[in-house]
Order: C-alpha cells, then structure tokens, then sequence
C-alpha cells in the first residue's frame, strides 16, 4: 500500500492551545491530552494521574510498554521520573507520533523509544516480556475493538513478566463498558481493581498477573520516591484513592 494511502487510513489530530495549556483533540468535544505549557512533565488531566498510581505497586519498573502515545503525558511523565526504566511506547497513527515535539515528547534513545505499530500486534508477539503495560490507546471513535477484545487482554496477560501488572484506560460511558471489564476478569480472574478517576469519566483498571495484593507499597502513597514536591500534590489524591480502594477489596 502506497504511504499516502496508508497515511489517509488515519484521522489527522489537531492541537487546542489557550494561554496555559495545549491539547491534542480527533473532535472539539473530545480531549484526548492537554499539557501545561509551564509545567509539560506534569500529568494534568484525572484518569493520567490515576493511571499513574501504578508507582504503588511497581514503583521501579525494569521494562515497561505503553499502547497509545496521545499527546505524550504518560511517556514523558515515566521518562522523566522513572529514569532506571527501559520504555516503549506503540503509537498506530503517526499523525499524532508527527506531534510528538509539539508536546515535548523527549526524542528516542537508549532507553526510550516510540514506535509506529498496532498495540494488538505488539501484546500477540511481544519481543519481550513487561514487567509494565500501560494500555490508553483511544482514536476518534473512542476504544478500537481491538484493543478490548477478549483476545487482546488474554495477549496482555502472556505478554507479562510473572507477578507483571497491566494498568488500562475505560471510558466508563462506553456502552461495552461491563463487557470490557468483564473480559479482564476472565483473564485475570480476582486480581483486579477497577478505580474511577475524580471526574467520573474514566475507570482505570489495575490488573496483576500474579498477586495485587502482594504488589501493592501503601507506604508508596505516602511520599513516592523520584517525584518533585509539585508532582506529589498533583498525584496524591488519586493515589489516596486508589489506595483507599485496594484496602477495600475482599480478602482472600
């Protein structure tokens, strides 16, 4: 297929500036990344900065994948604090990967690397076992079909390390939304938390290949090692809260 052909098959993204921020949109009425100009390391929607509470139960990860680039506010944040970490990052469309420096997405080197390539193809034949897999991989019509299906996830558990945690991104309107969560049940069966982020729009799913509960630092709530004094305010209401929620799960 000829690249310009290849190139049409993706929807072109376009960025919102004001004075403070900049924000990667597919349509007006959806956002799907918004950076501080003054502070770009800086998680600044909800469903990112509980996302981020995986620091409470891999707070030093070897090797760690991420599916979906967006505007970069993942890659940069672990790129940034995380600096023993060996990153990559799968982005499909490379309109948005074409944007990468707009939002300060730091360039490739011998630890982090953004790659052109379906995240469903990547989990199938992974070249490497992750101790780490963050999966947000949204495009204009929301969560493609192919980054939720029942195969997919069985493809993410596979793709992790022994006691590896997979941390996923739902919009909780989604009219598939029991049927996704339900499919990440039957791969992970009981090693699952489900933590909606402050606005209610997203629910992110902690799911280990292994034991949770064993995974999980509370202390790490408390004071997270390698971040800034801003960057702990930031993420500590929604590392309280997804703390809170593991303390409430069942017990064996």
């Amino acid at each position: 297929m000829p690249e310009s052909a290849d190139l049409a098959q993706h929807l072109k993204p376009f960025v919102y500036e004001t004075l403070n921020t900049k924000a990667l949109h597919f349509s007006i009425c959806e956002i799907q990344s918004r950076m501080q100009t003054l502070r770009p390391h800086a998680l600044d929607l909800d469903y990112t900065r509980t996302m981020a509470a995986f620091l409470l139960f891999s707070p030093a990860p070897d090797m760690l994948a991420m599916i979906g680039l967006g505007g970069g506010s993942m890659a940069k944040f672990c790129h940034r604090f995380l600096p023993a970490t060996r990153i990559k990052v799968i982005e499909i469309n490379p309109h948005v990967i074409a944007l990468r420096e707009q939002f300060c997405v730091p360039p490739d080197d011998g630890r982090f690397k953004v790659r052109r390539g379906d995240g469903a193809d990547f989990v199938r034949f992974p070249p490497y076992r992750l101790d780490m897999l963050l999966v947000d991989g949204f495009d204009y019509d929301g969560q493609p079909p192919a980054l939720c299906s029942q195969r997919f996830y069985d493809d993410c558990y596979d793709a992790l390390q022994p006691n590896g945690l997979v941390v996923i991104n739902l919009h909780a309107a989604h009219v598939d939304f029991d049927v996704h969560v339900a499919r990440i049940r039957r791969t992970f069966g009981a090693e699952v938390l489900l933590v909606a982020d402050a606005d209610g729009s997203n629910t992110i799913v902690f799911a280990c290949k292994g034991s949770l509960a064993q995974r999980f630092k509370p202390a790490s709530s408390r004071r997270p090692e390698h971040l800034d004094a801003d960057t702990r305010a930031d993420l500590m209401p929604a590392f309280v809260a997804v703390a809170r929620d593991m303390e409430r799960r069942p017990r064996a």
